[in-house]
């Protein structure tokens, strides 16, 4: 069993939903994403996920677009990311990545996984690798325990619905409306009744991310899913900077009160 599966079945014997942050790493560096990483922890995150700078990022919206440019400028990659969180092992919260394929291919599928492990990451989210087309990587991902998690939305048929349940491991990750990443003001309707269809489906925990930025909006859907990501709402916390003291002090306070909303 994978620290992720652990962690989903210790919430829900708790009976409450997991927490999961997302910050892009390296942004504004890598030693303050490392900060934020152990804050976010000690602030109620339950899984960590770290998005890898990609310089194409086509289901990222503008404030994840631009950090993700500001940490390349950097010259954060993969290599220096697996640098950065070995040293943060000794935190018990899983992390997770999510990187687009091609730097997992330009890396090395086999290179990858093992550094993965090697680097104390949990699980991969690769957002543009179809579940059909995926069984090099996730057969590589499964000899290292590296959970793959993939991504079912709004307009995903019921095969690929199908394909998504059967390869996920750790969760699925529904994305709860069309387009690209970034804080909306409301949630769809239709979110709560799609989540429980998935959920009728399969035992898989389903966390529900995109559009998601305030406390009550976190609580509202830890009603009915297993997971609350949020990711632009703490990228745009981080981009508006005050010094790196202030930022983790920030984002440490923001993700105390999603924490509190959902307990």
């Amino acid at each position: 069993m994978s620290r992720i599966d652990q962690t989903f079945q210790r919430l829900r014997k708790k009976g409450r939903a997991a927490l999961i942050p997302f910050l892009v790493a390296g942004d504004p560096d890598l030693q303050t994403t490392e900060a934020l990483v152990r804050r976010m922890a000690e602030s109620g995150a339950d899984i960590i996920e770290l998005g890898v700078p990609f310089s194409d990022p086509l289901a990222d919206g503008p404030t994840i677009q631009a950090a993700s440019h500001r940490a390349l400028q950097n010259g954060v990659n993969l290599a220096s990311i697996f640098r950065s969180t070995k040293k943060l092992q000794e935190i018990p919260t899983p992390l997770v990545l999510m990187t687009y394929f091609n730097p997992i291919f330009q890396y090395g599928l086999q290179a990858f996984a093992r550094d993965c492990r090697k680097s104390g990451i949990d699980g991969v989210i690769v957002p543009d690798l179809p579940p059909e087309e995926a069984r090099p990587w996730v057969e590589e991902a499964r000899k290292m325990g590296v959970d793959t998690i993939f991504l079912a939305a709004p307009t995903s048929p019921a095969e690929r619905i199908r394909w998504v349940k059967e390869v996920s491991r750790g969760f699925i990750y529904y994305v709860s409306l069309t387009g690209v990443t970034g804080a909306r003001k409301e949630l769809p309707p239709e979110l709560e009744p799609a989540v429980r269809r998935i959920k009728g489906q399969s035992e898989k925990p389903v966390a529900v991310g995109f559009g998601i930025s305030t406390a009550d909006q976190a609580r509202e859907i830890s009603r009915f899913a297993d997971g609350i990501i949020v990711g632009s709402a703490i990228v745009k916390i981080v981009e508006e900077g005050g010094g790196n003291d202030k930022r983790v002090e920030r984002v440490g306070d923001f993700v105390a009160s999603l924490a509190d909303a959902i307990r």
